[in-house]
């Protein structure tokens, strides 16, 4: 009995101390083959030595940080725990996306929570920021003869509420309510919300992914409809293809962006609705000269021939998916990702349309900044 303890000594010994060195032997030996890493983060580099003091003492820590990134097996492990948590536990593993039902999953940082369940009523001078903001903006292109529409687009937390933990209570009324009613009674800024298209159509299909904050090709071509019949009120030659003008597919692929928070893009897969032209498109992307999938980008030039007048849209995340739809009806779009009208290139550009879209989850969090003050009072001398 005495020897068959220490038998088991000895082996628990050795297992410990192979645990201890299986890592950095696997990293050594490249035993660990997961390919690049699925984190939604920069991972530490190796360390550039140089022989300072400042160098030297830095050393330790720079290698201690690439260890614990770089270790063998660490994405593997990573993934288990994430998936762990949330299909066993039934919890997100990331503080920036909440495990909703149904396989639904919904964005929490940069606002999007104080939206959907406690965003602070806008105080009166807030208020009056972006009527004065947004009505300079609308005077100042209109002074230029430039048709202009401020667009919110709603998050998925908005139109999808029902997947919403029931734990998480929604508030009654959003910053998109009070800002879209201000505006209406105290300017005569052209304002357009989103949601009720968005919740017209929604009855008929998904118009949001399940795994990505952003709205599908079908959610987008519901936007971009209202956008444009907004716009025809000032400029009747725009119209909008029917929806028959599409066909529509499902694409299944890997998990989106919620998806790739939580490091689980090969496990969580997504059904993504596409519209696919039945006529080749016209337009043209321009810039950049080697765009993504995703039309992620900081500028976008288009250009279609004979169709339509030019456009300048300031967007934000949401923006992307206009881009095919939008491109085809004007003879050549900028599209800028920021929230705020640039002046400057209006006056390079010389559109007849200008679109400024901000996601709701954005009135939260951002300030508008006044790009032409004083415009509004200076159209009314």
């Amino acid at each position: 009995m005495i020897r068959l303890h220490a038998l088991v000594d000895r082996t628990l010994i050795v297992i410990f101390i192979a645990t201890l060195w299986l890592p950095i032997t696997g990293m050594v030996l490249n035993l660990d083959r997961d390919g690049p890493s699925a984190e939604n983060r920069t991972l530490a580099v190796w360390p550039q030595l140089r022989w300072d003091e400042a160098s030297l003492r830095a050393l330790p820590e720079q290698l201690t940080r690439y260890f614990e990134d770089h270790f063998a097996f660490r994405q593997r492990l990573v993934r288990w725990q994430a998936v762990v948590r949330l299909r066993v536990l039934g919890v997100s593993p990331s503080k920036a996306v909440i495990k909703g039902r149904d396989g639904w999953l919904f964005y929490a940082d940069d606002g999007a929570m104080a939206d959907y369940a406690a965003a602070p009523p806008f105080t009166g001078a807030e208020l009056e920021r972006w009527r004065h903001t947004l009505q300079d903006t609308s005077d100042w292109l209109r002074a230029q003869g430039i048709t202009y529409v401020f667009v919110i687009a709603p998050d998925k937390h908005v139109i999808y509420h029902e997947y919403m933990p029931e734990t998480i209570r929604r508030t009654s009324i959003s910053r998109i309510d009070e800002l879209v009613s201000y505006l209406r009674e105290h300017s005569t800024v052209r304002v357009l919300d989103l949601r009720p298209a968005l919740l017209a159509a929604k009855p008929r299909e998904r118009l949001y992914h399940r795994t990505d904050t952003h709205w599908n090709d079908r959610g987008a071509f519901v936007g971009y409809q209202s956008i444009i019949d907004a716009l025809t009120e000032e400029i009747p030659a725009l119209r909008p293809p029917a929806r028959n003008a599409f066909e529509p597919r499902v694409v299944r692929s890997p998990g989106l962006d919620l998806a790739g928070m939580l490091g689980l893009t090969d496990v969580l897969k997504e059904e993504d609705l596409v519209l696919v032209p039945r006529r080749p498109a016209t337009a043209r992307i321009l810039e950049p000269e080697h765009p993504n999938r995703r039309l992620a980008h900081a500028r976008i030039v288009t250009e279609a021939p004979n169709r339509g007048p030019r456009a300048v849209v300031f967007m934000d995340s949401f923006g992307p998916g206009l881009v095919p739809f939008l491109s085809e009806d004007f003879s050549r779009v900028v599209y800028l990702w920021q929230n705020n009208m640039d002046p400057q290139v209006i006056q390079q550009e010389g559109p007849q349309v200008v679109i400024q879209e901000w996601v709701g989850r954005a009135l939260s969090t951002l300030v508008p900044y006044d790009p032409v003050p004083g415009a509004s009072a200076a159209s009314i001398r």
